[in-house]
């Protein structure tokens, strides 16, 4: 390895992408909002709080996953 190589490797750097404080909040906002999606989907969605009405074809879809995650639903 030559001289101009190591000095090479040692100043290169990783790119580090920048933020705004608005661009941050928005990321972060639409996080939440579509883990409380799946955490109302996964854990509350049943036939009599259904955003869907009596309809429990959701409930049926996510069964298993329930299940798994520790959510009771009978």
């Amino acid at each position: 390895m030559t001289a101009s190589t190591a000095r090479s490797l040692r100043t290169s750097s990783l790119a580090v992408p920048t933020l705004s404080a608005a661009g941050t909040a928005l990321w972060l906002t639409a996080t939440v909002l579509l883990a409380a999606l799946a955490y109302y989907f996964l854990g509350y969605d049943q036939g009599a709080v259904s955003v869907f009405g009596s309809d429990t074809h959701v409930h049926e879809f996510v069964h298993d996953a329930r299940h798994f995650l520790g959510f009771p639903c009978h």
